[in-house]
């Protein structure tokens, strides 16, 4: 083979190369835009109607704690989308992502163990129901968040992509099965009658949580479960994989929708459906 047909072959294959990464990068750029105008609207709204809502905050605290991290997540979205042009917002955008991995479903979890323990556990539900130990639980939430934005910011670079991986995919294996004994839990109680003349209230209260748990763990089956294989797939083949990664970020990006657009659903604020308040 000549020195020319080398010189061909090699500019064929850069330039394939170049046009293959401007097309992901390209598609990227896409879903952070698209995770940002309609999440940041969505979930402000949400958090405006349960701040304002009649329920209280004490009721709600644990999914005002949850309207404020996707927030948070929309605009690392949009950090992430100006990046791709200004190099200089890498650490900021490394930063929040602990928001993505750690804050969305450690307040999810939250939220699906409080309706367990109002079910399975009601005695031990009324007497930690006061705001105050929602509170208690929420701080060492946000620290445990704090230093999962810490570990993203020194990990997330290809000489730490290895324990990043291991990191985040250990922690939605760990978040989901939490997600899955609270379900399986409350489906159980959910079977057994309730006593008297309160069986039908009671089976009421059981299936709203049912169902808000069932959402919940679904969402998050959806948005983490790609990640976590393939987060597991890359540790094994030691290779990142773009289209499967981009598979996965598109599913978080559409399925973290779900949770809020039910929310306007139950409280009544998109008519065109109809659905149980069992949500909110």
């Amino acid at each position: 083979m000549n020195n020319s047909t080398v010189n061909f072959t090699t500019s064929e294959t850069s330039n394939s190369t170049t046009s293959y990464t401007i097309l992901i990068d390209s598609l990227n750029i896409f879903m952070y835009c698209i995770g940002f105008i309609f999440g940041f609207p969505t979930h402000s709204y949400v958090l405006w109607l349960i701040v304002t809502g009649s329920s209280g905050v004490a009721a709600s605290f644990f999914n005002i704690n949850l309207a404020f991290c996707e927030i948070g997540i929309c605009l690392n979205c949009l950090v992430y989308a100006i990046s791709y042009c200004f190099f200089s917002f890498s650490n900021v955008k490394q930063f929040f992502v602990g928001l993505t991995i750690t804050g969305r479903p450690l307040f999810q979890c939250l939220i699906c163990v409080e309706r367990y323990l109002a079910v399975v556990h009601p005695v031990t539900f009324l007497k930690y129901k006061p705001l105050r130990y929602r509170v208690i639980c929420c701080a060492p939430a946000w620290i445990i968040i704090l230093g999962s934005c810490l570990i993203c910011m020194y990990t997330l670079n290809e000489k730490g992509r290895y324990l990043y991986t291991w990191f985040f995919s250990t922690q939605f294996l760990i978040f989901l099965s939490i997600q899955l004994f609270c379900l399986v839990a409350v489906l159980r109680a959910l079977k057994q009658s309730g006593p008297g003349e309160r069986k039908k209230e009671e089976n009421h209260m059981k299936r709203r949580a049912f169902h808000l748990i069932l959402i919940t763990t679904a969402s998050m089956a959806i948005i983490y479960g790609p990640f976590t294989i393939i987060g597991f797939v890359t540790i094994v083949v030691n290779e990142l994989i773009d289209p499967l990664w981009f598979a996965g970020f598109t599913c978080y990006v559409l399925a973290g929708f779900v949770h809020p657009f039910l929310y306007l659903l139950s409280t009544g604020k998109i008519s065109c459906l109809s659905l149980p308040k069992y949500v909110c």
